[in-house]
Formats: structure tokens, C-alpha cells, sequence
């Protein structure tokens, strides 16, 4: 198995809802006669059910079982597809990926599972230890139904979900970039310099998508096997077509393993967070760009999402950005791949909500807060970009607002957007 088949099978486990389920409904086909044979050798009362009274209780708990699932399903689509409605439609997928939507869906598997195999074995005598059991987890299903509704309710609410997806950045962006910044080493420009032609280029040859992620530990490995240097032409995040470019090989002092070079890169059909800090930016930018559409003209949405991006702007300023480039134990340069700098960063996060929330005396003086506080503390080499987005903030407000009154309250910093400043 190469790397992207286990890439895929690693990223099919921790989206699915189906691998939990499965190993609960294996789990309770286990138990259920384990629980039995227990029964047999020990005796154990709990409830003291006749045959009658424990076959019509468990065929009710059976049926009601099976119905509430297909309830609890469909009722949390339908959920989370308003909720995707109302902010981003990125937000379904990691919605779905939450450790609590699998274990209370596998707990239900479970006890439906097993109260099945309980029923199956009542005749003349009831195995009263067994059906207590059953009886015992179905009310807790219940229970564990109500606090379902609770956390996804809550969950879902816009600021849980802006929570959300900049913890799941935070950790992205502190696996990504491990090292924390320093002025000494400076962060080079990604890209292949003092390089000859290309001996060779790989295409792609797979089915369109998505860059999801690559491993470089491996190109690194076939690089050196050929004595060559590899470049990565899409970055993560990128759309491949078949026949794109997918490597160039410079140096390369023996036969070209394409097909090894591919199973290199994985290719999906839709972003992911794992190796793409820049898809965390996008889903917080979406959901600002939403709140201040005209449709919806929500902007205290838009300062709340600021709020995350200032955290994550925060997190990335205070760490060293990969340059792209790898060298093997020897320190020969083997691989060369794009990668974005501080500057995309700033203007991924800053610029759309920039130019949306134009008009909105709430987000300007929210983003002027968040500026200038990075400019603040964050290290020297990081502030032009900085300093740009503030000076085209500052014409943004004499182009949109007409009195002196009004443009001299939007060049005030605040961070609550209206109503956290002295000025």
C-alpha cells in the first residue's frame, strides 16, 4: 500500500460515520452472547420479566430503536444543512467528522444491535440479566439523545462554529509550521533557482480534483534514489485537470518513476484542513463575505469572525513559514514546492472582508483594531503587508463615507467593532 492509498483510507476513517457504527454493531454481535452465557452461569435478576412481558417490551425497544436512528439522522442533516445555509457549506463535512455525532450515533448502533440479539433469545425461560441490559441502554439512549440535541444545537451556533474550525486551524497551523520564528533565519521564496530546464515533467493522469496533501518524506526518497531534484508544480489547495503538470524533475541521473511520483500526492474532490492552513482562512472569510452580503447584511457576524482571524494571524505571524524547500541528510536540495508566504496570508484573511465589509462602520474599525495590533507585536519583517491593508482601509473609509463626522468614527480601532472604544 503507497502513501496516498493510506493517506485515503486514514482520511475516509475520520470523515465516515460509518466505520464507528460498524464496529459498535460488531461490537454489540460480540457481547450479546458473551452477556448471555453470563446470564446462564450466574443467575442474575434485575427486573424479573415473564417471557410475554420481556418479548413485547424488547420488540417495542427493537422498533423504536431502529426508527429513532433514522430520526436522529435525518434530523441532523437537515440541521446542519441550514446551518451550512446560513454560514458556508464547507462546514458540513466537519460537522459530521465530530468525535460526538459518531459516538452517539455508535451507541445507538450498538444498543439496537444488541437489544436484537436479546430479543432472538427469549423462549420458555427469560435470560433476565440480558434483557436488563437491553432495558438498561436503551434509556440511556435516550438520555444520551437529549444531550445530543443540546450540544448540537449549541454546536451549531455561529460563533461554536467559528470556534471550531480555528481550533481545528490552530492545530493545523502548528503542524504545519512546528518552528516558531526567528529573525535570524530569514524565510526564503519558494520556487527553483539556479536550476536548468527540466529533464523531465510528470502529468497527472488521474481524475480532476483537488490537491489535498502530499508526502514529502517519500519525494524526498525518489529524488535521492535518482540523484535529482523534484518540484511539486500544484500547491495544496490547487485544481489539477488530467494532463496538468504535476512534477518537474531537474538533474535526474537515471529512469523517472512516475507512477511512484504520483502516489505521492493525493488528489480529492474538495479542500481539506489537514495539510492547508489556507482552507481555514477561506471557510472564517466565507462566512464574513455571507454576513455582509446585502441579502443578509449581518456584520456583527463579520466582527465575530474577525475575532477568530486575529487569533489565527496572531498564530501564523509567530511561526516559521516553510520556505518549500527540502534537503536530504546530506543537504542536498531533492524537493522544491509552492507554499504560501506571510503576505498571502494577510491578504487571504483581510482583503475580501476588506472590500465587502466596506460600508460597515462595524468591520472597519474591528479590522483597524486587528491591524494595528499586529503591527504592534509581531515581528518587524511582518509589518509592510500589514501596513498596506491599514493604509487601504484608511481610503476605503473617505471613498464610502461622505461626513467628517462618520469618517472620523471609522478610523477609530475597536475591538468590539461599535461600542468597545474610549475614543
Amino acid at each position: 500500500m503507497n502513501w496516498e492509498q493510506r493517506y485515503r483510507l486514514t482520511h475516509a476513517a475520520r470523515a465516515s460515520l460509518v466505520l464507528e457504527s460498524g464496529l459498535a454493531l460488531l461490537a454489540a454481535l460480540i457481547c450479546a452472547p458473551l452477556v448471555w452465557w453470563l446470564d446462564q452461569q450466574t443467575g442474575w435478576h434485575l427486573f424479573g420479566f415473564s417471557p410475554e412481558g420481556a418479548r413485547s417490551i424488547l420488540g417495542a425497544l427493537t422498533g423504536s430503536m431502529l426508527t429513532f436512528i433514522v430520526f436522529v439522522l435525518s434530523s441532523t442533516l437537515i440541521v446542519v444543512q441550514l446551518a451550512s445555509g446560513q454560514l458556508t457549506p464547507r462546514v458540513i463535512a466537519l460537522v459530521f467528522a465530530l468525535p460526538g455525532v459518531k459516538l452517539t450515533l455508535a451507541l445507538f448502533t450498538f444498543t439496537y444491535g444488541y437489544t436484537l440479539a436479546v430479543f432472538g433469545r427469549i423462549d420458555d425461560r427469560v435470560p433476565d440479566l440480558h434483557a436488563g441490559i437491553a432495558v438498561i441502554l436503551n434509556l440511556l439512549c435516550i438520555l444520551a439523545f437529549f444531550f445530543f440535541v443540546q450540544r448540537l444545537s449549541s454546536g451549531l451556533r455561529p460563533t461554536s462554529l467559528m470556534r471550531l474550525v480555528t481550533d481545528r486551524g490552530l492545530r493545523v497551523i502548528e503542524a504545519v509550521y512546528p518552528l516558531p520564528y526567528t529573525p535570524e533565519r530569514a524565510e526564503l521564496a519558494p520556487g527553483v533557482t539556479s536550476m536548468p530546464s527540466p529533464v523531465a515533467t510528470v502529468e497527472f493522469d488521474r481524475r480532476s480534483g483537488v490537491v489535498m496533501a502530499f508526502c514529502s518524506a517519500d519525494l524526498v526518497r525518489i529524488a535521492q534514489a535518482m540523484d535529482a531534484v523534484v518540484e511539486l508544480v500544484p500547491q495544496v489547495g490547487d485544481f489539477v485537470a488530467t494532463g496538468d503538470s504535476l512534477f518537474k524533475v531537474y538533474a535526474a541521473k537515471g529512469p523517472i518513476p512516475a507512477e511512484a511520483l504520483r502516489a505521492c500526492v493525493a488528489v480529492g474532490a474538495e479542500r481539506t484542513m489537514e495539510h492547508d492552513p489556507r482552507f481555514v482562512f477561506r471557510i472564517l472569510v466565507d462566512i464574513a463575505s455571507r454576513a455582509l452580503s446585502p441579502a443578509i447584511n449581518d456584520p456583527t457576524s463579520a466582527v465575530l469572525v474577525i475575532d477568530q482571524i486575529h487569533h489565527l494571524l496572531l498564530c501564523v505571524g509567530r511561526r516559521h513559514l516553510d520556505e518549500g524547500r527540502v534537503r536530504d541528510g546530506e543537504g542536498k536540495l531533492r524537493l522544491v514546492f509552492g507554499t504560501p508566504d506571510w503576505p498571502d496570508f494577510v491578504m487571504l484573511a483581510v482583503s475580501e472582508i476588506r472590500h465587502f465589509g466596506e460600508g460597515s462602520l462595524q468591520v472597519g474599525r474591528r479590522l483597524r483594531a486587528m491591524l494595528e495590533h499586529l503591527i504592534e507585536v509581531l515581528p518587524e519583517s511582518h509589518r509592510p503587508p500589514l501596513e498596506e491593508e491599514l493604509a487601504m482601509l484608511g481610503n476605503a473609509v473617505a471613498r464610502r463615507f461622505s461626513e467628517e463626522a462618520d469618517r472620523k468614527r471609522a478610523l477609530v480601532a475597536d475591538y468590539q467593532g461599535i461600542g468597545g472604544s474610549d475614543s
